[in-house]
């Protein structure tokens, strides 16, 4: 039995009814009185939305969402992977003075273009995601010179750092085509 002289009693017996009579959320929580306010909030825009979304005048703007996602998740992962490959390049170096210094810098501009993207994606404007795009553009096209330099400057397997080339040669077009399309 709850004492309605006890006001934490009384909240927590109002709050807790609150959150088991919301029809959108049928959850069953013991939260302390410092999560209540953020369960308030989540019940509160659960209760606003529509029960019925309009399915077709959506269709087209969420597929067109999720393609545009994919080809983004496509690229980061390419990026990702690029960086990864940079890393092995990296750890095949001799281990002398020449090598570790291009090595550090390689390391540094080949991996950090996917994370200039990825910064890139969560932009907080236009402008934002272009100059974020500019920077990733900025380090991969580093990258190209210093492979160049690899690959002119060590006796190894010819076929590692020219996959490397011609897959940052590729990064490159698609994010100059991606600052042209957002300055359009």
């Amino acid at each position: 039995m709850i004492d309605d002289r006890d006001p934490k009693q009384a909240t927590r017996s109002n709050s807790d009814q609150m959150i088991a009579n919301s029809t959108h959320v049928n959850l069953h929580l013991r939260l302390t009185t410092r999560h209540r306010a953020q369960v308030f909030a989540a019940v509160a825009i659960f209760a606003v939305l529509p029960a019925r979304l309009d399915l077709e005048s959506n269709l087209l703007s969420v597929s067109t969402r999720m393609e545009r996602d994919t080809r983004a998740d496509t690229l980061e992962a390419r990026l990702v992977q690029f960086a990864i490959d940079v890393v092995k390049l990296v750890g095949d170096l001799p281990q002398n003075f020449q090598a570790r210094h291009i090595a550090g810098q390689l390391l540094r501009s080949g991996t950090a273009a996917a994370p200039n993207y990825g910064e890139a994606r969560a932009a907080e404007s236009r402008a934002d995601f272009i100059h974020k795009i500019r920077i990733a553009l900025k380090e991969l096209n580093e990258t190209a010179v210093w492979l160049r330099i690899v690959r002119g400057s060590f006796a190894m397997d010819p076929d590692s750092p020219a996959k490397l080339v011609a897959e940052n040669a590729e990064l490159c077009r698609i994010l100059v085509a991606s600052i042209q399309t957002a300055t359009e």
